[in-house]
């Protein structure tokens, strides 16, 4: 039984709690904790400052390895890694195949910088980079938190964000998302520790501003503020720092719109083909839609409990800490607006793009739970903060069982979809699917970028049944219904009947795939 598994029953009352596992939320936890305890023991002394950190997010990232389970690239990071091992090659990469996701230059750029390793190596690390931004985002909010509101808000905000569904099933799937929430939390990060800090916070938007555009606005209405005039506590830039500063806000736009150039002889590329893939899968999208479901997704994140926190937080926080919250506020809007910016574009509005916005609101439920820690001693205001924080506390131990059913069950899910994964790049490696006789068949588009990757040749070469029907080689087909069920993009694309191309025979198999082949 898994831990997942075990911590999912002990919540329902069926079993106890394995000795040697525990919840996301109490591996951050244990970190975090074990990371203040040797602070407080002189332990410093023996471990340079700058190791902590990067010590206690490996080893979170490790932990949540092994609790959850399972850990793949999903589609979209796959094509990125194809796309890179193409660029190695000297070959452009493929973007206007059907169904092909967003290029991400980043993601592109350590595809390139992996290829020579092998596909498999390639995979495993990015996986485990994966995992380690996941950590990390843990590690960043925790800080933030710690900064805004008080260590014990930084460590429940942190708690609550390594318990959210779709934040692990995005981390376990090494989605671009996970990473690009890291830069952004991280510049925010910095941004507190040094106001107007300029240069360090714009690098690293930048980063961010490779994986997603919506860190292109961040930065540009960051550097309108460092343009802003100045105070006595925040002393300005010169015209020439300020030249230079938007240079580097423009480099990631500029990077990415060059890439698209180079590639397709369109800039606009990656902007066009996402709203058409949007329009083709029936995506939600647009500005009229945005007031309904831009709550909607963030509410399908952080669920009622932490909603209710992170109101209470919000609203005391800037009622009674204001100087404190005023950062955070400013951040949690800016995210909101820039991710409703982005709907009027044609882009759609995916829960994934919520998550900076979702991540906020969990520093200030630590605040409504805790916030109260940093008013005065003496402030009479600390009584009805602690009661009413007390009772969100109260909410979020209760949501917990739910919590942990539900992640163990999107996690179960995931662990099938690796297996069946795993079962086809078996095939692979037993050179029972090949290129020999001609191109491979796939009943969809879900498994062209795994076997592109594997195979080391270009997704063309892959062919989906649902687009066309092969006439020669290797066709995969499902070996039973609840194959064919799990392994898709989406369950709510649409998709077309497909059956085996005429001709084809049977030549080999295993318990998830059966393999069909036709020479000539």
């Amino acid at each position: 039984m898994s831990a997942i598994q075990g911590l999912s029953a002990v919540g329902h009352g069926q079993a106890s709690l394995p000795s040697a596992a525990a919840p996301p939320d109490w591996i951050a936890c244990a970190s975090v904790a074990s990371t203040i305890t040797r602070e407080r023991a002189g332990v410093q002394a023996r471990l340079p400052t700058r190791t902590r950190a990067p010590l206690a997010i490996a080893a979170s990232a490790l932990l949540l390895w092994l609790i959850a389970g399972v850990g793949f690239a999903n589609y979209d990071t796959l094509y990125g890694l194809v796309w890179g091992q193409q660029l190695s090659r000297a070959e452009l990469p493929q973007y206007w195949l059907p169904i092909a996701p967003t290029p991400h230059p980043l993601l592109e750029a350590l595809g390139l910088a992996l290829a020579p390793l092998g596909a498999g190596l390639a995979a495993g690390i990015t996986v485990a980079l994966g995992f380690l931004a996941l950590a990390a985002c843990g590690w960043v909010i925790y800080r933030l938190g710690s900064a805004w509101f008080g260590r014990a808000a930084g460590l429940l905000a942190a708690l609550i964000l390594l318990t959210r569904v779709p934040i692990l099933s995005y981390g376990v799937r090494a989605y671009v998302d996970i990473p690009y929430l890291l830069l952004v939390l991280a510049a925010l990060l910095i941004e507190t520790q040094r106001r107007r800090a300029g240069a360090p916070v714009l690098v690293l938007l930048g980063l961010a501003g490779l994986l997603r555009p919506e860190a292109w606005a961040f930065s540009a209405v960051y550097w309108l503020y460092l343009a802003w005039p100045s105070t006595s506590a925040h002393p300005g830039y010169t015209r020439r720092e300020l030249a230079g500063l938007a240079l580097l806000a423009a480099a990631a736009p500029a990077i990415w719109l060059l890439s698209d150039l180079l590639v397709t002889g369109n800039a606009m590329w990656s902007l066009t083909n996402t709203k058409h893939t949007a329009e083709e899968l029936g995506r939600v999208t647009g500005i009229a839609n945005v007031p309904e479901y831009i709550p909607r997704r963030i509410g399908a994140i952080l669920r009622p409990p932490v909603l209710v926190g992170a109101a209470l937080g919000g609203v005391l926080s800037l009622l009674w800490l204001r100087e404190r919250a005023r950062i955070g506020a400013a951040a949690g809007v800016l995210a909101v607006v820039v991710f409703a910016a982005m709907a009027t574009f044609g882009l759609p509005i995916d829960e994934r793009y919520a998550f900076g916005a979702a991540t906020i609101l969990c520093v200030f439920c630590g605040a409504g739970v805790f916030g109260w820690m940093a008013l005065d001693p003496g402030d009479r205001r600390r009584g009805p903060w602690m009661a009413a924080g007390a009772i969100v506390l109260v909410g979020l131990v209760v949501a917990l069982p739910g919590q942990l059913s539900s992640a163990h069950s999107q996690l179960s899910s995931l662990a099938r979809q690796q297996s069946i994964q795993n079962d086809l790049i078996a095939l692979v490696d037993d050179h029972a699917i090949t290129l020999r006789c001609g191109p491979v068949g796939v009943p969809n588009h879900a498994p062209i970028p795994l076997l592109a990757l594997r195979l080391g040749v270009a997704p063309s070469r892959i062919v989906s049944a649902e687009a066309n029907q092969i006439q020669t080689g290797v066709y995969v087909d499902p070996a039973s219904v609840e194959v064919q069920r799990e392994y898709i993009l989406d369950p709510h694309d649409p998709h077309t009947a497909v059956s085996i191309p005429p001709g084809f025979i049977e030549t080999t198999g295993n318990r998830s795939w059966l393999l069909f082949g036709k020479c000539s």
